[in-house]
């Protein structure tokens, strides 16, 4: 643990080093955007403009040919803020940079989540409009994520999150409409809907059919065991067939059956929160679920990186591992670190007294990030620190050409006139 910890306490003064590296060379090239926009659609299906919101990773450069996976989130204005956070604290060790896009469920919610029409709810008459998520799904599949794929810089390794109802329209789109979602994150679902239709329904599919490229996080507040009897329990709650705790008993039910049939090739884990209400879980099941669904992304052997006796040699072969393993879960070409940890690997090494290692990290910033001027700049003040002053101004010159930025001529200037 005190390593585990030691490592994580590296992870973030390298991040702060790599920021401190951008601010000190330019404030123009990596197009900050920490804002989430708006953006929207006319949707043919429905008739009527869909909006949606859209967060750029941080690194985002319009230059650049460097595309992002994408995690979609439906009631996007309400729970986006809760993806931001956790993807913005779990970026670099646990998580890629990725685009993050809100689906907007302001109107019509219960109509276009749920999976099947109903007319009694609970015992009583339910008279909201029901059933509408086979056309919400051809509105996601043939017209938001074409045209997301079409306006901004994505991939095609996708990840849905859904809460509540949500969470249900989730599993029917694993279960039902699975060939446009790499991995999907359900949170409370409400998988008791119309007497476990969906349930039922999952549990004869998960026994035919092949999953094997797919992954699934549940999660389960304990506060939907039973509202009225704090004496029900994730053990004893299928002794209870009360209406109240058909909710847990069915998100339960399905977990177990998912857990116990393998066979469907699903990667499949789920989690019982029994501090968080219905309301508040969806923060720590996205922390959770996104660390799961990215297990494969996390460093493998990560204290080799921070140890001043691990050679160049051992440093480029973790590397190469790394690659393959990203190219391998991505399906595509993955750089083995993302842009801010070569930098802040090479500042850390410069700091310690280890010029080759440092030299190593910086050089494949630049390999791999080539349309990046912040890479070109923190090989520059690589090269300046080993007073290699024509590497320098070669280096320099090129940041200053891919983003024209004036600190980069002055920078120039000086180092000239060392020469």
């Amino acid at each position: 643990m005190i390593k585990h910890f030691i490592y994580l306490v590296s992870i973030v003064l390298l991040l702060g080093n790599a920021h401190r590296g951008i601010a000190q060379s330019t404030t123009n090239e990596l197009y900050i955007n920490t804002i989430a926009s708006k953006d929207s659609l006319y949707s043919k299906t429905f008739e009527e403009q869909k909006q949606f919101w859209v967060q750029l990773p941080e690194n985002y450069n319009p230059n650049s040919s460097e595309k992002y996976p994408v995690v979609y989130i439906l009631d996007g204005k309400v729970l986006l803020k809760n993806l931001e956070t956790v993807y913005e604290n779990y970026l670099g060790h646990y998580l890629p940079h990725m685009i993050l896009v809100g689906i907007s469920n302001q109107t019509n919610r219960t109509r276009d989540l749920t999976t099947s029409q109903i007319k009694m709810r609970h015992g009583a008459k339910f008279n909201q409009d029901t059933g509408g998520a086979e056309k919400f799904t051809k509105y996601i599949e043939n017209e938001l994520i074409p045209y997301i794929d079409k306006t901004y810089p994505t991939t095609n390794y996708r990840t849905l999150i859904g809460h509540s109802y949500a969470g249900l329209f989730t599993i029917n789109m694993l279960i039902n409409h699975n060939s446009f979602f790499k991995n999907y994150i359900a949170i409370d679902p409400s998988l008791d809907w119309d007497n476990q239709k969906l349930l039922k329904q999952a549990q004869e599919k998960l026994v035919s059919e092949n999953f094997k490229e797919k992954s699934l996080f549940v999660s389960m507040s304990a506060e939907q065991l039973h509202m009225w009897d704090e004496t029900v329990t994730v053990d004893n709650l299928t002794k209870n067939t009360s209406e109240f705790t058909l909710f847990p008993r069915s998100i339960v039910a399905f977990s177990n059956f998912v857990e116990s049939h393998k066979e469907s090739g699903l990667n499949f884990a789920w989690n019982v929160y029994p501090e968080d209400l219905h309301m508040t879980v969806p923060l720590p099941s996205m922390r959770d679920g996104l660390v799961f669904l990215f297990n494969w992304f996390q460093f493998k052997n990560p204290p080799k990186y921070n140890n001043p006796e691990t050679t160049v040699e051992e440093l480029t072969e973790l590397l190469n591992k790394q690659e393959k393993i990203y190219a391998k879960n991505f399906g595509y070409s993955v750089p083995p670190m993302i842009e801010e940890l070569f930098n802040g690997y090479g500042y850390m090494n410069m700091q310690m007294g280890a010029p080759k290692k440092a030299k190593l990290f910086f050089e494949m910033g630049v390999k791999y990030y080539p349309k990046s001027a912040n890479s070109y700049d923190s090989l520059a003040e690589y090269y300046e620190s080993q007073n290699d002053i024509p590497n320098a101004i070669k280096y320099v010159s090129k940041a200053y050409d891919l983003s024209g930025n004036k600190s980069y001529k002055e920078r120039l200037k000086r180092l000239q006139t060392e020469k």
